[in-house]
């Protein structure tokens, strides 16, 4: 005799089409070993109060993304970046917006192609870097996509990730969330110490000399101003023909003697003093 077959009971069979239906968990995404991390080129400006400049991932993506992979930026704050999920569709890729609200966002999307295995040759190829928040004008446009990289609205601190999603939106990979990155601040003019003690060596040395200079500078136009302006004060000696007794008048005829016989009047002559020579032959 055999051995009788049982059939499973009800709620057996329910759990059976439950496994059958329901959906596969979600395999956890690959995560790449690399870190971002602010650019290590020699910049001003590499981090400033709304943005900051990451290295971009050249090299680190390649083995892991598929050419058809968006890779996105995650941007979150630094003591929320550990509550965000990862969207599994392109509708649900959090803005801009939701930074405010959730505290995190995605934006900067890039391809494989964007990202060349390769190092800048000469000075005329830009520096490779991700500048985060460099667009003030793009909440504003209405013909900018949604994930715009406007500037960041406060110091942070921030933390970001790169995420790698295929054209649906499903996330296929991951990197590590980066350290913690603080934005600068601005003081208020009140604050700024202005006393000279608290000044540096070279900012003392500095100081000196533009002060001697000054004092050079002044002294030479107080200089020349005395040479200038000396003939006014001592006049020059008084040249020998201008001299009191050395004056020699010019010849000159008075009304009342006529013309042609002025003529005849011999040089040095002096009406008044001198008889008048007699004019007939």
């Amino acid at each position: 005799m055999g051995l009788s077959q049982r059939q499973p009971g009800p709620l057996l069979s329910l759990l059976l089409m439950g496994a059958l239906v329901w959906p596969p968990p979600c395999m956890s995404l690959e995560l790449i070993p690399y870190t971002p991390q602010i650019t290590a080129w020699d910049l001003e400006g590499k981090v400033t109060a709304t943005t900051f400049s990451l290295e971009q991932p050249r090299c680190v993506l390649d083995g892991h993304a598929a050419v058809a992979n968006t890779i996105w930026l995650v941007v979150a704050f630094s003591n929320a970046s550990r509550d965000f999920r990862n969207p599994q569709t392109l509708a649900e890729i959090p803005a801009f917006p939701r930074l405010l609200t959730d505290g995190h966002y995605m934006t900067l999307p890039l391809s494989l192609d964007q990202l060349p295995c390769e190092d800048p040759v000469g000075g005329g190829r830009g520096i490779p870097l991700l500048r985060v928040g460099n667009d003030p004008g793009c909440l504003a446009d209405l013909r900018e996509p949604p994930f715009c990289n406007t500037p960041l609205p406060s110091p942070g601190p921030y933390r970001v990730k790169f995420l790698l999603m295929d054209a649906s939106g499903s996330p296929q990979a991951e990197t590590r969330w980066s350290d913690p990155i603080t934005l600068h601040q601005g003081k208020a003019p009140g604050s700024i110490d202005t006393w000279p003690g608290r000044r540096s060596g070279d900012m003392i040395v500095i100081a000196s000399i533009l002060s001697s200079l000054a004092g050079l500078l002044l002294l030479a136009f107080l200089a020349a101003s005395t040479v200038r302006f000396s003939s006014l004060w001592w006049p020059e000696e008084v040249p020998e023909q201008l001299r009191i007794g050395s004056f020699k008048g010019k010849r000159y005829m008075t009304h009342h003697i006529p013309p042609t016989e002025a003529a005849t009047l011999p040089v040095g002559y002096e009406p008044g003093l001198d008889p008048l020579p007699s004019l007939s032959p």
